[in-house]
Order: C-alpha cells, then structure tokens, then sequence
C-alpha cells in the first residue's frame, strides 16, 4: 500500500482552531490510517497543526483574481487550463522528492494533470465540483484520475452526469464519518434534564439554514425548549456581523432566555457543545453533500433533525428526524414531539448514537483504502 499524500485546499489550515470540513476529514482519516500519512499545507497556516501526519509545507502561489476567474470561461472551450492551475502547481512544486504515493487531491480537479506518473492521483470531492465543467472539459482535467471519491451517493449523482463516460467507472462514494471517542453523551443521556436543548453548529449563513430554526422555536412559542446557536460566516469569531448575521441576533432576542447565538468557536469546543444537546439541528436550505454535524451531533447522544436535502438523508438513513428544506413548520413540529415525548427523544438519542458508532473514521479509512488499493495503476 503506498503511502497517502493529502493535498489541502491552498491556504486552508490542518489545525483543530478551524472549523473548515476538509481538514477535518483529512484529520480523520489520517488518525485511522495505519502508515504515516502526509499533508501538504501552505507555509504561513496555524502552526498548531494535527499531528497524525507530516506536514510538508509550501510556499503558496497567488491565487486566480476576479477576472482571472471570469476568463476561465474563454479558456475552457480553448483546451487551455483554468487559472486555479497555479496555485494548485505550487503545492504540488516539491513532488519529485516524495516517494511514490497515492496523491489525494481534495476538492482540487484543476491538479490532477499536475500530478507526476510515479504518483497514483486521486479527486476527493467534497462538493459539486464540477458544475460549470462540460464533459470534455471535465475529461481533460481528470483523464488521468485513479480514482474519485465523493462523499455521498448525491454527489456522484452529480459528479458522474458531468464526466465522460471513461471515467464515470471510477466514482466511488466513502461517506463521511466521526471520531466516536471525541464526539460522546454527555452526563445523564439519554435522558431530558428540564427544558429541551436544542444546538446548531455551523457558518451562520443562509445556506446552512440557523434562521429557519430559530423562526421554527419562535413558532413553537414554548418556555421548555432552548435554542443555542454557535457559528460565524466565516472561521473567525471576531468578523464583523452579517446582515443576516445581525438577523439572527434579532430573532434571538425576541426569544429572550429561550435563544442564545454565540459566535465561532474553535474546533475543540464542539464536542462539548453537541454533548450539551437534547437534539441537533441540521437546517440546510441548499444540497448540502454530508455534513459533519450530522454524525457528529448523533455520535454526542442528541436526537437528529434534519433537511431532506442533498447527501443528508443517506447520512442521517433512518436514525433521524427528516423536514423538507426551509419548512419552518415542520421542523416546529418535529422539535414539538420530542418535546412532548420523552420516551420518543431518549430513543431517539439511543439510535443516533448507536448510528453513529458505525460510522467511526477507522470504518470510513477502511472503506477508503478499499476503494483506492484496486484503483492503482501499474507501473
């Protein structure tokens, strides 16, 4: 088995102060692969790194300018490359001294043609990635793919219909997973103490849905349920409020004591956080591929609700609550009954978490080398 090199989106950190997706799934899986892995981040991120690999650093390119962007649509149709090339060509600059390796590019189609034959390059795709590709494009860019992971059956949906029909046999789908000793109940679970808690963790934009939630315990108009709100539009606690940032706020504050928003907290928190819940909240208003929260919150013993959207419905599978996306109705509903029932929320909390457990990355390293061993190209 070759060693695996993963290639992080350039600039973002392999560090518990961020809240980003990839490198927490990159940390994940590195923590549950047996040979020494290796991450390749940009010279200049938090220090405070993971250390379940080696960090091979580099120095970052600038990235591709508004307009640069916009002549992408130009150099597509040509055969040339889109300017993200560059910055993708900077991290993967040292790639010669490595032994070979299996080169896991994640949410990076633009590098896969920069990869060097000793070197087996993989597309792990995160999101829709290839939404503005045309087949032919998509074709050029990934001809040389070993293989391309997607986090959930949605998302090769999606992938698959904008790939040739070469390469459409090397979509694979290894859903996300949670680290089942990180992400625990807390005291008492699964048992409800007084009031309902009710968390969500995630960027407080409208894409992730918080309003909908707290529009959702504003109908409920009860004194036993409790929201708490913990995120930022960004990574960063201390960014200037968004209008709908400031929204939210508003909201809250019609709730009084029963809303609390809090702003981004760094990734050592949220177990704590999600452990204090009754029930976590997933509102997603857009096709949201598998977001960690779901499992995470399951793995900490609270009951799931969350948007029928997207890869949440395969992630949640029938351990949780499912609404339609933005019905605020519906979702008031579904909080109303665990409110009322006790026995229905502590078996729901029991079944999240036993859900949960099945899904532990040393699970999903496994399903991934699965995957990746027999997609190996021969020398």
């Amino acid at each position: 088995m070759s060693r695996y090199v993963h290639v992080l989106t350039p600039g973002d950190h392999y560090s518990p102060r961020t809240g980003s997706a990839v490198p927490t799934v990159v940390h994940g899986l590195n923590a549950a692969t047996a040979s020494p892995p290796a991450v390749v981040v940009a010279r200049g991120t938090y220090a405070d790194r993971y250390d379940d690999a080696e960090a091979i650093e580099y120095t970052p390119a600038p990235g591709p300018g508004r307009w640069e962007r916009r002549l992408d649509a130009v150099r597509a149709p040509l055969g040339l490359p889109r300017a993200a090339r560059r910055t993708w060509a900077a991290a993967l600059a040292g790639q010669d001294s490595w032994e070979p390796a299996t080169v896991v590019l994640h949410n990076a189609p633009q590098a896969v043609a920069l990869v060097h034959a000793q070197h087996q390059p993989v597309l792990y795709a995160h999101n829709d990635l290839l939404r503005t590709y045309t087949r032919r494009e998509a074709g050029r860019a990934l001809g040389e793919v070993s293989a391309i992971v997607c986090v959930s059956d949605h998302l090769a949906e999606r992938t698959t219909a904008r790939l040739p029909h070469s390469l459409r046999e090397r979509v694979h789908v290894v859903r996300n997973g949670v680290d089942t000793d990180l992400f625990r109940p807390g005291p008492g679970f699964p048992d409800r103490v007084q009031e309902l808690r009710i968390v969500f963790v995630g960027r407080t934009i409208p894409d992730k849905g918080p309003a909908v939630l707290l529009d959702a315990v504003e109908t409920l108009d009860r004194d036993d349920v409790h929201v708490t709100v913990v995120g930022s539009a960004g990574f960063s606690a201390t960014d200037p409020l968004t209008p709908y940032e400031r929204r939210l706020r508003a909201t809250a504050g019609r709730l009084g004591g029963r809303a609390t928003v809090r702003p981004f907290v760094p990734r050592t928190e949220v177990p704590g956080l999600l452990a204090s819940a009754d029930v976590v909240v997933v509102p997603s208003v857009w096709p949201d591929p598998c977001p960690l929260t779901v499992l995470e919150g399951m793995a900490a013993g609270a009951a799931l609700v969350a948007s029928d959207v997207g890869g949440i419905p395969e992630t949640v599978a029938d351990a949780g609550t499912l609404v339609a996306p933005g019905d605020t109705a519906a979702l008031a509903s579904a909080l109303g009954h665990l409110a009322d029932d006790p026995v229905a929320l502590a078996t729901a909390r029991r079944k999240a978490r036993s859900h949960a457990e099945a899904r532990d990355w040393s699970v999903v390293a496994s399903e991934l080398a699965a995957v990746l061993e027999p997609a190996r190209r021969t020398p």
